[in-house]
């Protein structure tokens, strides 16, 4: 990861230029960072008060050279326990110093932490299989919601396919391609969403709560429908003939 340097800062909030801080101190005591974060000492205050104000959430230090590679990499933050908090240097370093910012974005991360607490609680009782819930704080007082869902169980999933490629007719089997494809345009075909995927989980992203809740449940849906045979794919093969 790139070395952050108190040099050519260009970031622009409402109509105010950001300038970093002349003397930024380095160092280790920021907790979860990405990249190399440098706060100045009345910023590194601020943001253990802030931690501690919000100590149900679990955030993340980002250096303004790796927001996007933060937002690309989400799901490797997320936990079960805690809502991840994506926050670049930058926007602490103003909140640190600047009343009405401050009130400003602690008001965006407490909404964010009220709607994804709901969110959780209505996945739990769906039955989604949700690894964890986090938000990215933005320039402009825009939020990325996301949420790491895990991948049905492998083993499970290659029997059932399996024994669907061995009795499910090929016109069966390019409707179902063609639903699912569908299925995956609609969840993330959307200007500004985006999956990112390891071995294990796939990670959905929105500008919203509820557009969040619908991504998960069509997620769902999709990934049930896949691992799931309809009666007609049962009885497909499934019927032994005794008459002599």
């Amino acid at each position: 990861m790139a070395t952050t340097t108190n040099q050519g800062v260009s970031d622009v909030y409402g109509n105010q230029p950001y300038s970093a801080p002349a003397a930024a101190q380095k160092t280790q005591n920021y907790g979860k960072t990405v990249g190399q974060p440098q706060l100045s000492e009345e910023a590194a205050q601020y943001y253990e008060q802030l931690k501690k104000k919000f100590g149900n959430m679990d955030f993340v230090l980002v250096s303004k050279d790796q927001k996007e590679f933060a937002k690309n990499n989400a799901a490797s933050f997320a936990n079960s326990f805690k809502t991840v908090v994506l926050i670049d240097e930058e926007k602490i370093e103003r909140m640190a110093r600047d009343e009405s910012f401050r009130k400003q974005y602690e008001g965006i991360i407490s909404n964010a932490a009220s709607g994804i607490s709901q969110l959780k609680a209505q996945m739990e009782k769906s039955g989604a299989n949700v690894k964890g819930y986090g938000a990215q704080i933005n320039d402009g007082g825009v939020t990325t919601f996301f949420a790491v869902l895990k991948k049905s169980n492998a083993e499970q999933k290659d029997r059932i396919e399996k024994k669907a490629q061995e009795t499910r007719a090929e016109r069966r089997a390019e409707k179902k391609r063609a639903a699912k494809k569908e299925a995956e345009e609609r969840i993330h075909g959307k200007e500004g969403s985006r999956e990112a995927e390891d071995e294990d989980t796939v990670t959905l992203t929105a500008s919203s709560i509820e557009e969040l809740m619908q991504k998960i449940n069509d997620y769902t849906m999709a990934e049930r429908s896949d691992m799931v045979m309809t009666e007609e794919e049962q009885q497909v093969g499934g019927h032994i003939d005794f008459k002599g």
